[in-house]
């Protein structure tokens, strides 16, 4: 029985969260109520309102400012209970990329360039947040690397999701395919996201793995926010920002190589190289490229339209004439990517930097291929197992071998600081790519001077793509 004078239970908050398969359920509200985020709208079916996860923390703060008491029953995420148990010492530039981040509410993304340490400046976020946390890397080989670097920096063990495993922990490091597949049932147990290379994250299906979250702090890590290859020129919008802005935060911290060089990372030079086709070479290139011209005159195609490739790849597949066409494009890049005068002036610099590290870019995997039986070396593509790749670049570091061939797999995530000598055969337009492999050969050591060659075919649509891939301040 309950005397007069008894002090009663309060009352149970009228509002409840609910995490629902990336969704949040808002109940208790009534569907005439206004003033919850825009993200908040009312769902019939089950009579609450309803928001992508991603809105927890505006939700949240939402409800907080309006004094309206609600139980909370979506958050599933823990604060860790230890830090990290080895601290390095960070650059000056690193505590304040992070001081940025904190400022901002633990929201945002930090711009840095490959080799400056953007992994540290997450362990240190990961260390002043403490929220069990998610690591997002774009492949396998990075999430072996970020897997070791947090058990080394927590001394706990770390979860991974992807490749065959599924282990989850507070600290857990995935693949942006696994998150986006995984996350409308992981989305409550993290309070941290950390994105690695998050200029991924925009894409329609990797943007899942960010809107259906919880997470209140993100945390995002690149060298180059710009997405498209031709945002210099005008073609497209300038960059993704505002979709990182939506799904990370505003970019809260950034320097750029140029800032950089010389104290954080090796001084450097970049050499373009202009090689002549031979006359027979010349007419083929022309011949072909004319064709492949023509066809996309004919047919209204531009190829400076963000689907300029999918409307040519759909047209010419309907006839002989569209096959000819796609035959001929691929001969001109051939003759372009390949040219005798390359090769023998890779073999020159392979002579003349025998006793460097050197790593040579292409395009495509049978340029690679071509590349590593003329000259005897390993190669990586995205079909190397990652057991083959990590002793390709253990022998590469350790000077086993002096240089090895890889197309687009190695410009993100390779940590080889001994390497410093770039030799770019093909590639595409894309400024991110060419500033990421600058990046590769950036990592500093003592008395390191790297260098960057850039091979470009005289007169072939090389001319072209290589101004554009150097519209970058690091190459100015």
């Amino acid at each position: 029985m309950v005397t007069a004078n008894a002090t009663l239970p309060p009352a149970p908050p009228a509002v409840e969260i609910r995490f629902r398969s990336g969704t949040l359920e808002i109940a208790g509200v009534p569907a005439s109520f206004v003033g919850l985020p825009l993200a908040c709208v009312w769902d019939e079916r089950t009579a609450c309102f309803r928001a992508p996860a991603a809105a927890y923390a505006d939700l949240v703060h939402t409800l907080r400012r309006l004094k309206i008491a609600y139980l909370d029953q979506a958050r599933r995420y823990e604060r860790l209970t230890a830090g990290a148990v080895v601290r390095r010492e960070p650059r000056p530039y690193q505590s304040e990329a992070l001081a940025a981040w904190d400022a901002a509410g633990g929201r945002g993304v930090v711009v840095l360039p490959t080799g400056a340490g953007k992994t540290l400046v997450a362990h240190m976020a990961i260390d002043l947040r403490r929220r069990s946390t998610l690591v997002v890397t774009p492949t396998l080989d990075l999430v072996r690397q970020w897997h070791d670097g947090l058990q080394a920096t927590f001394g706990a063990p770390v979860g991974l999701i992807g490749g065959g495993d599924y282990d989850l922990r507070p600290l857990t490091v995935t693949t942006y395919d696994s998150a986006y597949l995984h996350m409308e049932n992981l989305g409550a147990r993290f309070g941290l996201l950390v994105f690695d290379e998050c200029h991924h994250l925009p894409s329609a299906s990797y943007s899942l793995s960010a809107r259906l979250a919880l997470a209140p702090f993100r945390l995002g890590l690149t060298a180059t926010p710009e997405r498209d290859a031709w945002a210099a020129r005008g073609l497209v919008p300038e960059s993704d920002g505002s979709a990182l802005d939506d799904l990370i935060g505003p970019i809260v911290y950034r320097k750029d190589i140029v800032a950089l060089s010389g104290d954080y990372l090796s001084s450097y030079e970049t050499v373009r190289v202009v090689v002549d086709l031979s006359p027979a070479e010349r007419a083929e290139y022309a011949a072909e490229r004319t064709l492949y011209r023509q066809f996309l005159d004919a047919n209204g195609i531009s190829m400076a339209s963000p689907h300029g490739w999918t409307e040519f790849i759909i047209r010419s597949s309907r006839n002989a004439e569209g096959r000819r066409a796609f035959e001929a494009y691929r001969r001109q890049r051939a003759i372009a990517f390949t040219a005798p005068a390359k090769l023998d002036y890779v073999e020159r610099l392979l002579h003349q930097h025998r006793r460097d590290r050197a790593i040579i870019f292409t395009q495509d995997n049978a340029t690679v291929h071509l590349v590593a039986r003329r000259f005897l070396l390993p190669a990586i593509t995205h079909q190397t197992r990652v057991s083959e790749r990590s002793e390709i670049l253990d022998g590469l570091a350790k000077g086993r071998y002096t240089a090895i061939a890889t197309s687009k797999v190695l410009n993100e995530g390779v940590d080889v600081p001994e390497a410093n000598v770039a030799i770019v055969m093909s590639g595409s337009g894309s400024v991110r790519e060419h500033v990421q492999r600058l990046g590769r050969i950036l990592r500093k050591r003592d008395g390191k001077q790297a260098i960057l060659y850039e091979l470009v075919a005289g007169g072939t649509s090389e001319t072209f793509t290589s101004q554009r891939r150097r519209e970058h301040i690091a190459y100015r």
